[in-house]
């Protein structure tokens, strides 16, 4: 049975071979070429990819980025949309949808959204309550360096909270932009700010994310 993760994947994967090597993606900097070595160098070199979490290690993680983005890009779009090697601890199910569902989902709507035609998806009601549930259990690391309160809210009420602290700028809005606001990528998310309109802007232009 195809996973949710899997689906994002093969989606991420179709978006950078129509978008081609030198489209913008919502990754500041960084053309889908750059953004299809990231995804490679996470899943196939974890001696690298700790720089993703590990400052010290930033540059490492960097200079493989660099050496994989120029490869062919077709070769690139090939290693993501087959997926990670064996011996890579992705390649188990488990690990795989806990880790990848999001970062693909995400990385879809970076490129999706960096074009000037684009329109939101229609996410089915399991998948966005799976993203709800990743939310909700990483809202607090996401916010964690807003300076100010910070509360998610579904259009049905259920909230999680981002980051506690006065003025609270709630911000409400379908699981999957939520996802992308607390992601950092508040500009191209579809949602609505509630609070003091400072505390929204400060909300708005916040260092949210990993």
């Amino acid at each position: 049975m195809s996973t949710h993760a899997t689906r994002e994947r093969l989606l991420f994967a179709d978006l950078l071979e129509g978008a081609g090597p030198d489209a913008p993606t919502l990754c500041e900097g960084w053309t889908t070429r750059d953004l299809a070595a990231h995804a490679v160098v996470r899943e196939r070199r974890p001696d690298a990819a700790a720089g993703l979490l590990i400052k010290p290690l930033a540059a490492r993680n960097e200079r493989v980025r660099a050496e994989f983005a120029a490869k062919p890009y077709e070769e690139l779009v090939r290693l993501v949309r087959g997926g990670p090697p064996r011996r890579s601890p992705y390649a188990i199910k488990q690990v795989d949808e806990a880790a990848n569902t999001v970062e693909f989902y995400v990385h879809a709507e970076d490129v999706r959204r960096a074009q000037p035609d684009w329109t939101p998806r229609t996410l089915d009601p399991v998948f966005s309550d799976v993203l709800w549930a990743r939310l909700e259990k990483a809202a607090r690391v996401l916010g964690r360096a807003c300076p100010v309160g910070l509360v998610l809210r579904r259009p049905d009420g259920q909230t999680a909270v981002a980051r506690r602290g006065t003025p609270v700028v709630t911000v409400t809005g379908e699981p999957g932009e939520l996802l992308l606001f607390a992601f950092g990528r508040q500009d191209a998310a579809r949602v609505e700010l509630e609070g003091d309109k400072d505390a929204a802007v400060r909300a708005q232009e916040a260092s949210l994310g990993l």
